[in-house]
């Protein structure tokens, strides 16, 4: 099974998945409504499984999976694999579109990784936020729409995944604009406050808040009509952004408690929220934004009616395991060095850039 087809069926209630890995990786990172079986006891309970589902088999890159596969055949059991397996899943997209102050929002999703990018394009024009290096998903939906991608642009220096933004702005012939407080070492145009995007007049994606510090020192919001906001890792669905990746985790979290209540909290309650991530607490359906009303938000995050003594208390209290190869995808991000080896294998494993 291709993840892509996983992906289309993941819904499904005649899907029965099995993941043959052992309980510590998967606890860790999983697709949704799997079972944990691991290969050295799954001859054992194969009385287990249900005889009338279709029955798919999941392990890291689909090795221990087909050894599954293979002894459920010799016990007379029917299953497939998942083709290439988490890794497989943690490169899998899918995405929905709607208009919002006078453009269309198109949300990408990497589902795997819980990553979130955004083409966001009117009339012959769109710019591109957060992308991965999966280049052929933004120049396809700008091709979809006939857009010309004019502009890319990255929330913050990402510590989990590896950015594409340098290789679709060089590819398409995009301005790059990134924000200087970021430690980038290539050339980029520098954001400021104000400075905007005009997609077709009267429609303006606008720099709302250069420097919402808190997650990085560049961590950048930017603002589409007074319809949607694009937050970066500053406010999530479930939370809002970790402080502790700089290693100064209480003054970045003094920083983070003032980004939000001087240049997020203040906006009307009407705005939609489109963050760069998703934890596995945020259910995600096919067809719906993985996206919400900021005044849902406000009562729904108990963080955001924090003080700050108390917010930057619970910040530094909660922070847990940092992104897998953090450092190293930093380092990449920031042009300080180059991928060597497996980019899979750089960004395996989910997104940890929320507090949890």
């Amino acid at each position: 099974m291709s993840g892509d087809e996983l992906l289309a069926r993941l819904e499904d209630p005649e899907l029965y998945l099995v993941d043959v890995r052992d309980p510590d990786e998967v606890v860790d990172w999983q697709i949704p409504g799997v079972h944990n079986i691991p290969l050295a006891s799954l001859g054992s309970r194969v009385a287990e499984l249900p005889e009338d589902k279709d029955l798919v088999l999941v392990c890291a890159k689909g090795t221990r999976a087909l050894q599954g596969a293979e002894l459920l055949a010799e016990l007379g059991v029917e299953s497939r694999v998942l083709e290439g397996g988490m890794a497989t899943w943690g490169s899998t997209y899918d995405q929905v579109a709607a208009d919002f102050g006078g453009a269309t929002v198109v949300q990408l999703r990497r589902r795997g990784k819980g990553c979130l990018s955004y083409v966001v394009g009117a009339g012959s024009r769109a710019v591109v936020i957060d992308p991965s290096r999966q280049l052929g998903k933004y120049l396809d939906v700008a091709r979809h729409y006939g857009w010309t991608i004019t502009h890319v642009l990255d929330t913050h220096l990402h510590a989990d995944h590896l950015s594409g933004a340098r290789e679709l702005a060089a590819q398409s012939g995009a301005a790059l604009w990134l924000n200087p407080a970021d430690p980038f070492e290539f050339d980029f145009e520098a954001l400021v406050d104000g400075k905007s995007i005009e997609l077709k007049p009267g429609v303006d994606l606008r720099v709302s808040s250069v420097s919402v510090p808190g997650h990085t020192e560049g961590s950048t919001m930017y603002q589409l009509g007074d319809e949607a906001i694009f937050t970066g890792d500053t406010l999530f669905l479930e939370s809002v952004g970790r402080p502790d990746l700089a290693d100064q985790a209480e003054a970045f979290a003094h920083h983070l408690y003032q980004s939000l209540h001087e240049r997020v909290l203040p906006l009307s309650d009407e705005i939609t929220v489109f963050p760069a991530h998703f934890g596995p607490g945020v259910e995600v359906h096919a067809g719906k934004f993985v996206a919400r009303e900021l005044g849902s938000l406000r009562h729904a995050l108990a963080a955001l009616d924090l003080n700050e003594s108390d917010f930057v208390d619970w910040a530094v209290a909660n922070v847990k395991d940092r992104p897998g190869n953090y450092q190293q995808i930093v380092r990449i991000n920031s042009g300080q060095a180059e991928i060597n080896g497996d980019a899979e294998d750089l960004e395996m494993g989910p997104n940890r850039c929320a507090i949890a």
